[in-house]
């Protein structure tokens, strides 16, 4: 894969300093995705569907949905 030199960076950055968050860059045919708080330390890369997939699965509501623990107990 070719190192990307055009990152963006996520527009949800959470609070404080908005300084949380992730940048991704095209690749083609692939997208990378990297902390913006570490650049220079690990990239991850996926093609182009799969990360389109992983960005919808995100956006679905049963996404947010959260578990009730207790009843993964024993």
């Amino acid at each position: 894969m070719t190192t990307p030199t055009q990152w963006k960076k996520s527009s949800f950055s959470g609070g404080g300093e908005g300084n949380d968050c992730v940048e991704i860059a095209n690749v083609y045919p692939r997208i990378a995705i990297r902390d913006s708080k570490a650049p220079a330390r690990a990239t991850l890369s996926f093609p182009d569907g799969a990360f389109t997939s992983f960005i919808e699965a995100l956006k679905a509501p049963e996404a947010h949905a959260t578990t009730d623990v207790t009843s993964l107990r024993d």
